[in-house]
């Protein structure tokens, strides 16, 4: 989406300063290896991306770039996903290295550790995803560069402990499931999910009014009927059935995506601005019924959640830009990272991204991040 310099307008938030080296510049040059094993030392000690007491890093924008700068920042402010990412093997050879995006995003946060300015360049890590088909310079949606980033890292994560760690980190189980309503036979399928997509209107096409409602809605059967009836094994004919899912198992960070953007009259896009509200604890006990989750789901006591990270959307589809609000998860402060520039901002401000239907251009979430509250 399209650059737009400082924090968003009408806020009440507070500038950082600088973060402090981590380190004094050493005389002359050392290799890339050396300067991984050296910063890896200093990562095993540190949380997120930088210690938010002395100042955060922010990240220039190199190119349409802030959906990419958003999405990176929410994972790197993820000590859960920085232990993995720690912890991967470096890879032989240099043009290995420079192919590698977990190996080129270990690189950056590295840099982003020790740098002395207010914003690093990702140059490096820029470079390797457009090898990956992943270019600058293009309008990106924030749901699907999620998918396509998260993809890439796992599967350039060459020891299968840590890249089955990153999936159990982050996937969704559901069960799907078709039920014949003459005869009641059901058959199911296991299936994972990255995020919930969750609807901005219900069935009846009426707007939903939070959060909680938009997921009750998202696992409600749907009723398939006429030309869009199944084939029931043990009725041996098309009947009307009941399809729908029932949650399985939620990862330590769940990330829902809000279908802020659908198309209308086959080519243009247009953005869904009206408020949802959505509050910093979900609690999935509360929210889904007994039928809406699998009966067999042994950690339903731990569906408990904060919400963590926010990535909002201004301006129009087809014109816009993104910023990440994160929760420090050393300080517990909200802070806003908008490309190069990190602001301190209170909940309020994250609460602005509610969105308002008479302000088409205005901030509105896109994606919600949330952290389990008691870590398995």
């Amino acid at each position: 989406m399209g650059q737009r310099f400082g924090c968003p307008e009408n806020s009440r938030k507070l500038e950082l300063s600088p973060n402090p080296s981590m380190r004094k510049e050493e005389d002359g040059e050392e290799s890339r290896e050396q300067a991984v094993k050296r910063g890896g030392k200093q990562l095993r000690a540190l949380h997120g991306v930088a210690d938010l007491n002395n100042g955060a890093i922010g990240l220039y924008n190199m190119g349409l770039s802030c959906c990419l700068n958003s999405l990176l920042q929410v994972f790197f402010m993820n000590t859960h996903f920085t232990v993995i990412l720690r912890r991967i093997r470096v890879p032989i050879g240099h043009a290995e290295q420079k192919k590698s995006v977990p190996y080129q995003m270990l690189l950056l946060l590295e840099q982003m550790q020790r740098s002395k300015q207010r914003a690093v360049y990702p140059q490096e890590l820029a470079h390797c995803l457009t090898v990956h088909n992943l270019k600058l310079f293009v309008q990106y949606d924030a749901a699907q560069l999620f998918l396509s980033l998260w993809n890439l890292i796992k599967n350039q994560i060459t020891d299968w402990e840590l890249a089955d760690r990153l999936t159990r980190l982050y996937t969704i189980r559901v069960q799907e499931y078709l039920i014949c309503e003459k005869c009641s036979f059901e058959t199911t399928r296991e299936s994972n999910m990255l995020t919930l997509p969750l609807p901005m209107f219900n069935s009846s096409s009426q707007r939903l009014k939070t959060l909680e409602d938009s997921l009750h809605c998202f696992f409600q059967p749907e009723q398939l009927t006429d030309n869009n009836m199944c084939l029931c094994e043990q009725c041996e004919r098309k009947t009307s059935c009941l399809q729908g899912m029932r949650l399985t198992c939620l990862p330590q960070t769940l990330t829902l995506h809000l279908k802020r953007f659908y198309f209308k009259k086959s080519t243009w896009t247009q953005k869904i601005s009206y408020s949802l509200p959505f509050s910093q604890s979900l609690d999935f006990n509360q929210i889904l019924t007994q039928e809406q989750c699998h009966p067999d789901a042994k950690e339903k006591a731990d569906w408990q959640y904060d919400l963590f990270a926010v990535v909002a959307h201004s301006g129009l589809a087809s014109c816009g830009h993104y910023c990440a609000y994160i929760r420090s998860l050393t300080d517990c402060r909200w802070y806003c990272f908008n490309d190069s520039s990190v602001c301190q901002v209170s909940w309020d401000d994250v609460k602005s991204t509610y969105g308002n239907s008479r302000f088409h251009w205005g901030e509105t979430a896109y994606l919600l991040v949330y952290m389990r509250k008691n870590p398995q």
